[in-house]
């Protein structure tokens, strides 16, 4: 016994019949084996699909999206990032350029070394990294624990080495080390056998904090002590563990008067040698 229905005709650009076609693979709306327009829009007049609008989403929801992606691409979960991308790729909303990177991200997965960078730290294996910086040194390093971590809209990868030759920052610092990644363009990673330290090196470092600063600051993850508001006029007393005086002193210059370094001596110092060099190129007087 034949089925007899009513037709209709759809005037469609290839493109669209194309993407039909997919939709229809997609919810199984197939005959045989090849996808059945027909049948896509029957299901959806019975409402066993429904037809949502694809451009009211917040820029807010976009924005904890890609935040979303960026962090797991951070803690090495690719498979999990991609599938955030495909659901943003999916949205009318994205200007030309964001929707240009989602692409070139999907398109082009992480190099071989990312990838067994990312499974060597999740894994706490030990490994030996070697690559060109961007000077065109061959620098080699047996990196006993990695972290990578974004810094000012850029990705690094903070390791701890044995190797210590060339590292200008403080004692008890420096097998402390800073990678760019997007300057890493060929790399030769491969495991060893030594224990995974638990962390970076770090120092403790105590300073004060004065003025509006005092009332306004906020606890970091790295302070192991912040004090209650002390004496007149109020300052704040913080002690921090810092893996690195380069990121420190980034920081703490933006805080000008209002933050003073009271110890260790040899970090005090250096930023006080800072302080000199910037004065002279100012062609400020200096008074020790």
């Amino acid at each position: 016994m034949s089925r007899k229905g009513q037709s209709i005709t759809l005037s469609l650009r290839e493109s669209d019949k194309a993407e039909l076609e997919n939709l229809a693979l997609e919810f199984g709306c197939t005959w045989g084996d090849r996808p059945n327009i027909s049948k896509l829009v029957e299901y959806i007049a019975r409402h066993q699909l429904i037809i949502a609008p694809n451009n009211d989403w917040t820029n807010e929801r976009i924005k904890a999206l890609e935040t979303a992606r960026k962090a797991l691409i951070d803690l090495g979960k690719t498979d999990e990032a991609k599938q955030i991308a495909q659901l943003l790729k999916s949205r009318s909303e994205l200007t030309l350029p964001f929707r240009e990177e989602i692409e070139i991200f999907l398109n082009n997965p992480l190099p071989v070394w990312r990838k067994q960078v990312d499974n060597f730290i999740h894994r706490q294996q030990p490994f030996r990294l070697s690559y060109q910086d961007a000077a065109e040194r061959l620098w080699s390093y047996t990196v006993l624990h990695a972290q990578v971590i974004p810094i000012e809209k850029r990705q690094y990868l903070m390791c701890r080495a044995e190797e210590s030759e060339g590292n200008q920052d403080v004692e008890g610092l420096q097998h402390n080390w800073t990678l760019r990644l997007d300057r890493i363009q060929e790399a030769a990673v491969v495991s060893i056998d030594q224990v995974w330290e638990k962390d970076l090196e770090r120092i403790a470092v105590e300073f004060h904090l004065s003025s509006g600063l005092a009332f306004a600051y906020q606890r970091k993850t790295e302070d192991i002590f912040v004090s209650e508001l002390e004496g007149q006029p109020p300052r704040k007393r913080v002690v921090r563990n810092i893996s690195g005086t380069f990121w420190f002193f980034r920081e703490i210059t933006r805080y000008s008067k209002d933050c003073e370094i009271i110890s260790p001596p040899e970090v005090r110092s250096r930023f006080r040698e800072n302080l000199k060099s910037l004065c002279q190129a100012y062609d400020l007087e200096i008074k020790d």
